[in-house]
């Protein structure tokens, strides 16, 4: 039986320039991997792993590493590939304060040590059968520092993180951030306007953000972007000491109950 391709959608783009030294035969556009993944159908991991695997057809032929198309070339996926992708697991769990998001450093120990069986969640609903493989490629979607807490996204599956944490997202993450206000009196509101909108770090501004208060000493962040330390930089450029954070949300997926130092996985009928 004849080998099948599930077909992926070719938008219309123009080529880049060639760089120097391209190959005679593949010296025309964009190497097929960043095409793959520009479209969505996989991380550039996957993509190499999948063309390396004569998983990959471009207009027609079997496509090889390193091999550039044009931007509007035609890109077949086997069907194998895409099972491969789907059996991908991703991890939420409540991160601990004292735990790094990826690799250990400075002493301390990356979230992944907890994503163990004695570690889950007895009330997982997934139904996923836990297996030593899960750990393979598990990379943080996102981070939170040393001294927060709460929602961290660990994930196998290349297009989850890109959507999480790629230039480009728009998907909403929400925080608890406890307060101390530095100066005479309560924070000014002129400067709870600062922190919705108005404020640039490295040089760059900030997009809008949806900041309230959630009790007196307590606010309410829900961002759509991820600076590194973002949250703390912001309060300090209106007076404001960061004394706990906790990361709630992601997209439509709550911490909700889940209890700190454990995880369960993401169900096949939620997404992001």
């Amino acid at each position: 039986m004849p080998e099948t391709f599930a077909v992926a959608a070719t938008p219309p783009a123009k080529p880049p320039a060639d760089p120097p030294g391209a190959p005679a035969e593949h010296a025309e556009g964009s190497r097929v991997a960043k095409l793959m993944t520009e479209r969505g159908l996989a991380s550039r991991r996957e993509a190499d792993e999948w063309i390396g695997a004569g998983w990959v057809k471009v207009d027609g032929r079997v496509a090889v590493l390193g091999q550039r198309a044009r931007a509007e070339a035609r890109i077949e996926v086997d069907p194998r590939a895409q099972a491969e992708q789907a059996r991908r697991v991703t991890v939420l769990i409540h991160k601990p304060v004292g735990y790094v998001s990826g690799q250990a450093e400075d002493g301390y120990e990356p979230a992944v040590v907890l994503v163990t069986p004695a570690h889950r969640w007895a009330e997982d609903s997934s139904r996923i059968e836990f297996r030593g493989s899960h750990l393979r490629h598990l990379a943080p979607a996102g981070r939170l520092d040393i001294y927060s807490t709460g929602l961290l996204v660990l994930t196998q599956d290349g297009r989850i993180a890109k959507r999480l944490i790629g230039d480009e997202t728009r998907i909403e993450k929400e925080y608890l951030v406890r307060v101390a206000y530095g100066r005479d009196g309560r924070l000014p509101d002129a400067d709870l306007e600062r922190l919705r909108h108005g404020l640039v770090l490295d040089g760059v501004a900030l997009r809008p953000a949806r900041v309230s208060w959630q009790n007196e000493d307590q606010l309410r962040f829900v961002l759509r972007e991820g600076r590194k330390r973002q949250i703390r930089r912001m309060c300090e450029l209106v007076g404001l000491q960061v004394l706990g954070l906790k990361r709630v949300r992601i997209g439509s997926i709550s911490l909700g109950h889940l209890p700190p130092g454990q995880w369960r996985y993401l169900r096949d009928d939620e997404s992001f």
